[in-house]
């Protein structure tokens, strides 16, 4: 490998350590040393020309490496495939029957395209008109707060919420601490939680939430996760069932 050949190879490799520094709050020489298979010794040298080159990297001893808070790496360039897959997505989410989750995506969706060659803009509106996906075809909104429960979600904000019960046709307030999103084959949202009200958890339908609000107050997080919710959901409606006695 010549000289040219090599130099290619760390920009490729200088460039690609920016984007991990870029995506993860914190990382190590070792899992950088890992993924581009060279020494770590490589992987310092890699850093200080990155730091020489004026990008404000952090060492946390015993820890790794970080970006400067507020620090803004020039924009991600998409491939054609890429943009695609995004394009094809916001025709689902569009459809998505809460209101927060398709006007955020719409955001995010017109900064990406704002940095697409124009080759590929022009490529991805032309795919945008050719799709088409039909369920909710009456783009109904049902509820409005997932954007909201995906902050409580990861941020561990207790939240107060108003819930609709239609076997009592009344509202109660609950305290839930959110674990989990799922979106059901009926297309509503539910949000998996620990309700403090029922000292359990539950799951609540969106479209039954009322109002919502993210309470100061924090909660540690779970050690529940969606897949072992099912699980005991399954198994307490398989133990219903062997206990029905018929009149």
């Amino acid at each position: 490998m010549n000289d040219n050949d090599n130099d290619l190879k760390r920009l490729s490799r200088l460039t690609a350590i920016l984007i991990q520094l870029q995506s993860k709050r914190l990382i190590t020489a070792t899992m950088l040393a890992d993924k581009f298979e060279v020494s770590v010794r490589t992987i310092y040298r890699d850093i200080k020309a990155l730091e020489q080159a004026g990008v404000p990297i952090l060492t946390e001893e015993g820890k790794g490496y970080s970006i400067m808070e507020g620090y803004r790496l020039p924009p991600v360039m998409f491939t054609e495939t890429e943009a695609n897959a995004l394009i094809t997505a916001e025709q689902f989410i569009l459809k998505d029957k809460d209101a927060s989750f398709a006007k955020e995506y719409t955001a995010a969706i017109n900064k990406i395209r704002s940095v697409l060659p124009h080759h590929t803009k022009d490529k991805v509106d032309l795919l945008s008109s050719r799709i088409i996906y039909k369920n909710n075809y009456e783009e109904v909104k049902t509820s409005k707060y997932l954007s909201q429960l995906q902050l409580a979600l990861t941020n561990f904000n207790v939240t107060k919420i108003s819930y609709y019960s239609p076997e009592t046709d009344e509202s109660t307030e609950r305290k839930i601490q959110p674990f989990g999103l799922y979106n059901s084959a009926q297309e509503n949202w539910l949000v998996m939680a620990y309700c403090e009200l029922r000292k359990d958890y539950r799951a609540f339908r969106l479209d039954r939430i009322k109002s919502l609000e993210l309470l100061p107050e924090k909660f540690e997080q779970h050690k529940m996760t969606l897949q072992k919710y099912f699980e005991e959901a399954r198994i307490r409606e398989e133990e219903k069932a062997r206990n029905f006695k018929p009149d």
